[in-house]
């Protein structure tokens, strides 16, 4: 589905790997895995299970030898489980080293991220990223230039409360802020433009932490720049409050066409799924209309007539087992993610959103008489009754999957 009517039609697309980033490309989900590089065991099996939960980027962090060495192995060892997903290097402080050192991280990467912030200081600043942006050069690379507010370039930002400070109309601290971090990226765009680098390997990013914030500082850089934008809070914070603040921020910009690669920085539960952020990035994506990664499963929140947990049970299974089921989908039933179930729980709206979707049942609420219409394509095609409901349906839906979007179809 194409993007919304906005400024960022302009941007210039960037391939990363066998991805493209910006233009009229659809919004590209990404990730990051949590793993020790140096581990190529682990950080392997992880960048394998984001890529099957539908990363389509995967940055992996290069913070010193041992992981730069490890890098050419991760990319292999991914691939050989026909897995084809591009791997992103995360640097700071010593990349410039670390991509000098080892030619084969350099190679193997699709793409390098920088933060402007540290990757050098006072007179070694230009000369550090110069020589990262010749090996992105060098490797035909695609770089993000990557600010973020926790790690702002101190000396811009000294400069510009200076002069903000002596101005006759001064801003706030706050705008001030923004502003620093808006010229962080330009500047680092422009010098590495400089150097050689196209625009067509450039993203910028400007990751700062609360939400009115982030969209303060990405209308300010969509406004100035037609560089493709990575968009997505940092330090979003766990459960539902990173879930939340990603949705609430991401939704606004993403609404006025504003964002061409995301990420969803949920801080795990203990030994907590990774692949929860990819999830929720889908799922903000496909709550706007923007992109279709799985089936829709629509249920009713239940009520004093849905005492009866059969309709929770059924629609959690349905959707977990669509869900889990797309990576093997994707090729055996093309359009799939196109699908709308419905799971609901009683008569008062369940036979009217069941003729909505695809498919669907209304399963009987408290005191209603033991029988479960089912509609299919919005006519009624049969009523279920009995202990086996839920089996039956699930049967159902499958049957319909293969017929719809089976080869035979």
């Amino acid at each position: 589905m194409s993007k919304s009517q906005n400024i960022r039609h302009s941007t210039t697309p960037v391939r990363v790997g066998g991805a493209e980033v910006g233009g009229m490309a659809p919004i590209v989900v990404q990730s990051m895995t949590n793993t020790d590089t140096a581990d190529v065991k682990a950080t392997t099996m992880q960048v394998i299970a984001l890529a099957n939960a539908g990363s389509e980027l995967v940055r992996i962090t290069v913070d010193r030898d041992e992981a730069a060495a490890a890098v050419p192995h991760i990319r292999d060892a991914v691939a050989a489980q026909g897995v084809d997903v591009p791997l992103v290097g995360d640097f700071h402080y010593i990349g410039h080293k670390l991509l000098a050192d080892h030619p084969a991280c350099a190679e193997a990467l699709a793409k390098y991220r920088i933060n402007p912030g540290n990757v050098g200081f006072k007179n070694k600043r230009d000369p550090q990223f110069s020589a990262i942006i010749e090996t992105a050069l060098q490797y035909e690379k695609p770089v993000r230039i990557g600010v973020n507010w926790g790690s702002l370039d101190q000396e811009l930002l000294t400069h510009l409360m200076d002069e903000n400070a002596s101005s006759a109309k001064p801003m706030d601290a706050r705008s001030v802020l923004h502003e620093a971090m808006v010229q962080s990226a330009l500047l680092s765009a422009k010098r590495a433009e400089e150097l050689g680098l196209g625009a067509n390997k450039i993203i910028l990013s400007a990751k700062v932490s609360a939400v009115q914030d982030l969209i303060a500082v990405y209308t300010m850089l969509a406004e100035r720049s037609s560089h493709a934008l990575h968009l997505g809070l940092t330090e979003a914070g766990m459960g539902s409050k990173g879930i939340v603040s990603s949705s609430t921020a991401m939704g606004i910009l993403l609404q006025q066409g504003i964002g061409d690669t995301i990420r969803v920085s949920l801080t795990p539960e203990p030994d907590g799924d990774r692949t929860l952020e990819v999830r929720v990035a889908q799922d903000i994506l496909q709550a706007l209309g923007l992109r279709t990664f799985a089936p829709e499963v629509a249920a009713c929140p239940g009520c004093g007539r849905t005492t009866s947990t059969v309709f929770q049970q059924l629609a959690q299974d349905i959707e977990e087992h669509l869900r889990a089921s797309m990576p093997e989908w994707r090729s055996r039933y093309p359009g799939v993610e196109s699908l709308n179930v419905a799971v609901m729980g009683c008569i008062v709206n369940g036979p009217g959103e069941s003729k909505y979707a695809d498919i669907g049942i209304s399963l009987p609420g408290t005191g209603e008489q033991p029988a479960a219409p089912v509609f299919i394509d919005g006519k009624k095609a049969m009523t279920l009754r009995g202990g086996k409901i839920a089996d039956e349906f699930k049967t159902i839906v499958a049957d319909y999957i293969e017929q719809k979007f089976g080869n035979g179809a």
